[in-house]
């Protein structure tokens, strides 16, 4: 039986244009989710959509919908993107979807009827305009801090979560398991929080409607955050363990920007203890993008839009310059200048010029059949070396989901493919008939390495590796059996690779 592997990106809310962090995560959690597939594993990949609230509710007041219309047209534009850029999901959770609102009440229900959650009032500063709570310590100058305007002091009727109860479990927890919360760092900030003490939390709101109804009591409609992680549980069929539910959770990652780490690092995990339900192997919070050294916002119209990228530069492109320019985990700026300096120089000048060279060679020497390799020179194994020991490192990099490490470790073989042609010249070899089986040996090994980077290479941008893998005259699958060196086998056809990433004109760009 294969072995199971369950990652899952944020379900995106539905009041939001995709943007190039949605564009991020999601892409992260599919190169992860092909290189498990490509390894042998059962994948399960979940995104989506969050639905639910009162900013939903009223955006659709304002712009004279109701909330399920403006939602069914948002997570249009969600799954066009998704498509454009080549993630391939597994699952495609709605919050609005029966599935979920059954497994929401139920995991409530649960919670409910031990005790963990109770009734009480809620009392804090509200302000109207936005309909909102604010505690003391939150305002600014008394005033509301999302609209400086004045606040009043409400009650209202709510369940809380005894979320303190869960406290030291959960501290317990984390300490008990290091790789839990990542990276480090984020991991010591939520150690700190929770110190801190937990306070119960409030999960449920009467001062609207559009929400997932409290069982027995329909006045309330629970907290959007309570319903909204459930989705990680919901869209495996909880509480149904017989199906999905009982093959992949725990889950073993789930990729989250670190502005809602603490909801998945403190909030979720306790609403999981509260019912006995296993919590997840480890929560991953990437950084944010800034544009052009500005924090990425709409007043500044600066808001980078993963269409237009893909529109003008290709997927494969934006796809490997998001997740090489930045370690996964730090912050990282956007820039044209950047995105137009990597395709130029490590696509089209490392990657793409070593596969035309090296398919240009077999065609002109060898009628574009790969020829058999005799005896290897010291120079020869130390570059099959090179390319098999990637295997090993991208293995570990991408356990890590050091992506960006991975990717380096991929370009020290294509760089050192390039230095390989350099120093056996190929072309003096050619010129010699005595030299001929030498000649065979490095265009089998440079052809076979590249083989391996493609290999390597397709979860990252599996449109060009497929192409290139075409011009290497790999018939086969890409999977984890051909992850050794050799599979090549001399006698195929090689064609010559046209440009997989061609220049970009600095001044046009």
């Amino acid at each position: 039986m294969k072995p199971t592997y369950y990652v899952s990106t944020p379900i995106y809310y539905v009041n939001d244009v995709p943007h190039i962090g949605h564009a991020y995560t999601t892409l992260a959690a599919d190169v992860i989710a092909r290189y498990k597939r490509l390894k042998g594993f059962d994948v399960f990949f979940l995104t989506g959509s969050d639905e639910h609230g009162q900013k939903v509710e009223k955006a659709a007041t304002a712009s004279g919908e109701t909330p399920l219309e403006l939602a069914d047209r948002v997570v249009k534009r969600f799954q066009a993107l998704w498509d454009k850029l080549g993630i391939e999901y597994t699952d495609f959770i709605r919050t609005t979807q029966e599935r979920h609102k059954q497994g929401v009440s139920q995991i409530f229900s649960k919670i409910l009827e031990q005790g963990d959650i109770y009734l009480s009032e809620y009392e804090d500063w509200y302000c109207t305009p936005c309909e909102t709570f604010w505690t003391e310590t939150q305002l600014i100058d008394s005033n509301c801090p999302d609209c400086n305007r004045p606040v009043e002091k409400l009650k209202e009727e709510s369940y809380f979560f005894r979320m303190s109860k869960y406290q030291e479990q959960l501290l317990a927890h984390i300490e008990a398991n290091p790789d839990f919360i990542q990276p480090r760092s984020k991991r010591n900030e939520i150690v700190s929080f929770l110190k801190e003490g937990l306070r119960d939390l409030s999960v449920s709101r009467t001062s609207f409607s559009w929400g997932i109804p409290v069982p027995g009591n329909e006045r309330h409609v629970i907290y959007v955050w309570f319903d909204a992680l459930t989705n990680y549980i919901t869209a495996l069929g909880y509480p149904d363990e017989s199906g999905n539910f009982g093959k992949y959770w725990p889950i073993d990652v789930h990729l989250i920007g670190k502005d809602i780490l603490r909801f998945h690092a403190v909030y979720w995990p306790t609403f999981l203890m509260a019912a006995g339900l296993p919590l997840p192997k480890k929560v991953f919070a990437h950084g944010w993008w800034t544009i052009e050294g500005q924090k990425m916002s709409k007043s500044l119209q600066n808001v980078v839009e993963p269409n237009l990228l893909i529109d003008k530069y290709g997927v494969d492109a934006i796809r490997y310059f998001l997740l090489r320019e930045v370690p996964f985990g730090l912050d990282g700026d956007f820039s044209h200048s950047a995105l137009v300096l990597r395709i130029n120089s490590d696509l089209a000048n490392d990657l793409g010029n070593l596969l035309n060279r090296t398919t240009a060679m077999i065609v002109k020497y060898f009628d574009g059949v790969l020829p058999s390799p005799s005896e290897n020179l010291e120079i020869d194994t130390t570059f099959r070396a090179r390319a098999e020991s990637a295997i090993q490192q991208v293995d570990a990099h991408l356990d890590e989901l050091a992506f960006s490490k991975a990717l380096a470790t991929i370009w020290e073989v294509i760089s050192a493919g390039n230095k390989y042609i350099d120093e056996t010249a190929p072309w003096s070899l050619a010129k010699e008939p005595a030299t001929r089986e030498r000649l065979a040996t490095v265009m089998y090994n440079l052809a076979e390495a590249q083989r391996i980077v493609h290999f390597l290479l397709s979860p990252f941008m599996p449109s060009s590796s497929a192409k290139a893998l075409q011009f290497l005259g790999w018939q086969g699958d890409v999977d984890e059996t051909g992850l050794v060196w050799g599979k090549l086998l001399p006698g195929i056809l090689i064609t010559k690779a046209e440009p997989l990433f061609p220049r970009i004109d600095t001044k046009e760009s």
